[in-house]
């Protein structure tokens, strides 16, 4: 193509005589026009970012409030079990119990009820169990406690367990004020949890007193009417706001208002600001019988922290299209220049034509000199007119033999011509002569050298590769044909020896169980398998070709929890060339959590980087083995419950925790009265049941936090962590009196003496486990059937 067809245009698109400087000016306002366009996609992206986050941070704050009040529900609840569940509960056994449930929550109360008739009896023996006169109060008109006024019944506050530095308002009847009658009526009428509007509290802090209260009726497992309530004081601010953002780092301003309250007065209202956005979210919390409604906006935490980029893109945008066309504008005045370079230098070009021409006949010479590859020329009609030293002596005939006289169809395979003429046919739809057929190039594999079959002088036949193209005159014409063939001979039977090798090597790699891999760790922190076997497949359920491919993909299997371990392993083996072993999990798409054992032999790489030789394998049937065999060491195999080792090594483990932080741990040791007289009376058979149904009563009884174990025969352990001896004595009666409670068919009443022990500070294993065994003598000696206390320190 000449130089005048191209020259009306530049760069394509750019009229060869128009201006730079107007160039530079439509460019730089088409860049400003498109900033303006993606500024305003930019912030409608924005806006719908804004709302996404939003939501996110409201459907967080839902579930948490909602947990809390559904924590608070479960609390309450245990609490009632408790008191259903006892026949009847002292001040220390409700104190003991209500403690820990102090999470979130003001106080926990215990109302019974009090009828006309009772009041006066009920004073007195309160006041003599007390040791201070007691009496039922409700609030006079000017906000103090003063004696209830006669009613047919009351409700008066027994037992409560407080955060509030206060006090609790004892003897208190919730019946006195309207509200409160009217949740303990609706606890009584429905048998469930009831919740009261929004009031100020009794005994409560003034920054606490805005709250409501969870009351839950106790109705004994035989009876049809409550004996009391139990009930959880609530403070809304100690509820809602501990353990949320400080207001001045909240994303959310928070309203939450009793849907059932008429006046529709706000619970809880953060403090913090609220942001100018129209952002809103409503949702429903329950708590109880009533429903609350949480209203949830933007504070300006939330627009400080998602400000608009708009500004920023749009001074970017302004200085990019500013730069563009700044570059614009040299390019095309050079292109101008150059241009007219161009013409100057066509004319030398034209004079160095002439001298390449002068060029051939040397090229011809540099042909011949190729002695390692053959180089045939034909005319149009396929007889040779050139063949070079390195055909001569790659097919055994002299140039003269052939030259003029020999076709290049003569040189190869009739059948494997006649195949690929067939071929050829089919493809390009037409038909294809066999003497054109090494010549014919197709469309899918074009300028591909292909494999050809030739025959020597002597009759023998030679492997080789063959590029063939078009020979064109000075003026394009087409004037024959070049064939370049290069003999790979030698170089088959490598490709088929290496063939033969990977058939055997996959062959052995597929009845070893697991995989067989090759991987390299190359410096810039790039992992690579060279080599994985099929068995690599089915470890990690990826196949292996996007194993060659992406090593890492092998590290998105391995479970999170053991991902770096096993990478730091990996490293460490490559700096010290430290043999490879390791164990972990692998979470698989179709079979599901795995384990994996690896092990491999490290060896540096000469350009840098390491090389393993290795092997993965599936133990998870052995790990399950070993779980397995776990659980069985460490349970009794007729009760059911942990046995002496397990105790041992959760009190080792207990020590060493107090040793470390400091703090309470207590034991319950308990021996079954007589029980060698169950096993010689009724057989060994019903001595086995007394032992199984003991662990079931006393099971029940337990605390999450308590580790029960049968140390052997009849001797048990209750190891309570975190529990003084008080709360431990109480949780002893406790269990003492529910095993003493029923009869076990077919021997009657069972019955066992217990010894409690505390632990003292600097004190060992060995003397805590002396003081409950004495504590289980005492017991014994003072007559059996009774809970005794080791406070001597030997």
């Amino acid at each position: 193509m000449s130089l005048q067809a191209v020259r009306p245009k530049i760069l394509g698109f750019i009229s060869e005589q128009a201006s730079a400087w107007l160039v530079a000016l439509v460019v730089f306002s088409a860049g400003c026009a498109l900033t303006v366009i993606v500024a305003w996609s930019a912030s409608d992206l924005y806006q719908q970012q804004v709302r996404q986050r939003f939501q996110l941070l409201v459907n967080e704050r839902f579930t948490r409030l909602q947990e809390r009040f559904e924590d608070q529900e479960q609390r309450l609840g245990s609490l009632r079990r408790f008191f259903v569940n006892s026949s009847e509960v002292s001040r220390e056994e409700f104190d003991g119990f209500a403690q820990p449930l102090l999470l979130r929550t003001r106080a926990y109360v215990w109302a019974p009820r009090v009828f006309r008739d009772q009041r006066s009896q009920f004073e007195q023996e309160m006041s003599r169990q007390r040791g201070t006169p007691f009496s039922i109060r409700e609030l006079n008109p000017s906000g103090e406690l003063a004696p209830a006024a006669e009613r047919d019944e009351y409700v008066p506050v027994l037992y409560s367990q407080t955060q509030s530095l206060l006090g609790s308002p004892l003897g208190f009847d919730l019946l006195a004020q309207p509200l409160r009658r009217s949740v303990v009526e609706r606890a009584q009428s429905s048998g469930k949890l009831a919740v009261s509007q929004p009031m100020q509290l009794v005994g409560v802090e003034p920054a606490y007193a805005t709250g409501v209260l969870l009351v839950a009726p106790v109705t004994p497992l035989t009876g049809t009417e409550p004996h009391g309530f139990v009930m959880a004081v609530i403070s809304m601010r100690q509820l809602v706001a501990e353990g949320l953002p400080k207001p001045d780092r909240d994303n959310l301003v928070m309203q939450i208002v009793d849907t059932s309250d008429q006046q529709k007065r706000l619970l809880y209202e953060s403090s913090n600001a609220l942001a100018s956005s129209d952002l809103s979210a409503s949702r429903r919390l329950t708590l109880g019988d009533h429903v609350y409604a949480l209203s949830l906006r933007p504070s300006q935490v939330f627009d400080q922290t998602n400000h608009s980029s708009l500004a920023s893109i749009l001074t970017m945008g302004g200085l990019l299209s500013l730069l563009l066309s700044a570059l614009l504008y040299v390019l095309v005045s050079q292109r101008q220049r150059a241009l007219k370079l161009v013409e100057q230098r066509t004319v030398q070009l034209r004079q160095r034509e002439q001298e390449l021409r002068g060029a051939h006949g040397q090229l011809r010479s540099v042909l011949n000199a190729a002695t390692q590859v053959a180089i045939i020329a034909t005319d149009l009609r396929g007889v040779i007119n050139t063949f070079n030293a390195g055909a001569e002596q790659m097919l055994g005939f002299k140039a003269e033999q052939v030259l003029n006289r020999s076709t290049l169809e003569s040189l190869h395979v009739a059948a494997e011509l006649e195949a690929r003429a067939a071929s050829l046919s089919v493809t390009l739809g037409k038909r294809i002569p066999p003497s054109q057929a090494m010549l014919v190039e197709n469309p899918d594999s074009l300028h591909e050298a292909r494999e050809w079959t030739l025959i020597r002088q002597d009759g023998s036949q030679l492997t080789v590769n063959m590029l063939g193209t078009v020979l064109l005159d000075d003026h394009g014409l087409w004037v024959g044909h070049l064939a370049i063939y290069l003999d790979v001979t030698e170089q088959k039977r490598a490709y088929e020896a290496l063939a033969a090798r990977d058939r055997l090597l996959k062959k052995l790699s597929a009845h070893v169980p697991g995989g067989i891999f090759q991987f390299t760790l190359e410096p810039h922190d790039n992992w690579r398998f060279i080599y994985a076997s099929d068995g690599m497949r089915d470890i990690y359920e990826i196949e292996v070709g996007v194993l060659q491919q992406d090593a890492k993909k092998v590290f998105e299997r391995i479970h999170p929890l053991d991902a770096e371990r096993v990478r730091a392993s990996i490293r460490l083996s490559s700096l010290q060339l430290s043999h490879w072993r390791e164990e972990y999990r692998v979470q698989l798409p179709q079979r599901g959590l795995r384990w994996i054992r690896g092990e491999a032999t490290p060896e540096e790489l000469p350009g840098g980087g390491t090389l393993w030789h290795g092997y993965v394998s599936d133990i998870s049937d052995l790990k399950r083995v070993e779980e397995e065999l776990r659980a069985l060491s460490i349970t009794d195999s007729l009760t059911g419950i942990h046995n002496r080792r397990y105790f041992q090594d959760r009190l080792k483990a207990e020590m060493v925790r107090l040793n470390r932080t400091s703090g309470a741990l207590s034991l319950i040791m308990l021996d079954i009265d007589h029980f060698k007289r169950i096993n010689d009376k009724h057989g060994h058979g019903v001595g086995d049941g007394v032992l199984q149904e003991l662990c079931r009563r006393i099971s029940q009884r337990l605390r999450r936090t308590d580790v029960f174990c049968r140390l052997g025969g009849e001797e048990f352990m209750v190891l309570c962590p975190n529990t003084d001896g008080a709360q431990a004595y109480s949780l002893a009666m406790d269990l003492w009196a529910s095993l003493r409670s029923a009869p076990m068919e077919p021997v009657g009443v069972v019955t066992a003496s217990f010894g409690v022990a505390s632990w003292q500070v600097d004190e060992g294993i060995d003397g805590l486990l002396l003081r409950a065994d004495s504590a289980v003598y005492v017991a014994k000696q003072a007559g059996r059937d009774r809970v005794a206390v080791e406070t001597i320190r030997t």
